[in-house]
């Protein structure tokens, strides 16, 4: 439950607007909602800053939707890992709502997002990363952060990067996204005095094994500020990039 959603019911409760019942009946379901197949935590923003979100992955159209429908009232909602068919189904419940086919990722606006000072820059090393880039920079806009995009700007060209030092040097947080080798993430927090936060992606041939061998590079990496998350886990970079920047900009 979003905590503005609160202050909106605590406020009309105030102004006489609404009853005690009626307030007390709009908060009915903290702290959770039982769906049966799902809790859904309407107490999330109020203790994280953020509603839940929905991880579309082995869940079925009809257990999405069901979850949609406890948020969507309280708090604009984010849904990761949907396939197209999915969204296809969604759609007709939810014709507001906008899909990325590149990020699969879906989000139904609801609620005014307010924007916070600043902004994450968002590079990856080459095109086939920006699916997992996409994913982070809609969690980091849907979360009211402005997101700078600098994309295929990778260690084999290196001049693309440092074109782009100006959004680097200026950015809150920078989101390194990169497979093959992951060398990016050292280049970018050699660069920056910003936070860095490397995403290994999946990207890569037979040795890469899967992002195996990006992720260690940047496990390794020798630049400090560096932190990393898990192979193409743009969804965790975003939201952790997110925290980072209301702290400062807040």
């Amino acid at each position: 439950m979003d905590k503005n959603y609160i202050e909106e019911i605590l406020q009309k409760y105030k102004e006489g607007s609404i009853s005690l019942e009626g307030a007390m009946e709009s908060l009915r379901e903290l702290p959770y909602e039982d769906l049966g197949f799902a809790k859904v935590d309407h107490h999330r923003a109020l203790r994280n800053g953020v509603p839940e979100v929905i991880y579309g992955a082995g869940k079925t159209c009809e257990q999405i939707l069901k979850i949609m429908e406890s948020l969507e009232k309280r708090s604009n909602v984010l849904v990761t890992r949907v396939p197209e068919t999915v969204y296809s189904t969604i759609k007709q419940r939810f014709p507001q709502a906008d899909y990325s086919p590149l990020a699969k990722v879906m989000i139904l606006k609801n609620h005014e997002i307010k924007i916070k000072p600043g902004y994450v820059a968002v590079v990856t090393g080459g095109t086939s990363d920006m699916a997992v880039a996409e994913e982070a920079a809609l969690t980091l806009e849907l979360f009211g952060n402005r997101v700078e995009r600098v994309y295929d700007v990778g260690v084999a060209g290196l001049h693309r990067l440092l074109d782009k030092r100006d959004i680097l040097y200026h950015a809150n947080v920078v989101i390194a996204i990169a497979g093959m080798e992951g060398a990016l993430a050292s280049v970018v927090g050699g660069l920056v005095d910003a936070p860095v936060i490397a995403v290994p992606t999946s990207v890569g041939y037979g040795a890469s094994f899967g992002g195996v061998a990006a992720l260690l590079s940047m496990l390794n990496s020798c630049a400090s500020g560096v932190s990393v998350v898990n192979i193409d886990n743009g969804f965790g970079a975003g939201f952790l990039a997110a925290r980072i920047n209301e702290k400062i900009g807040g």
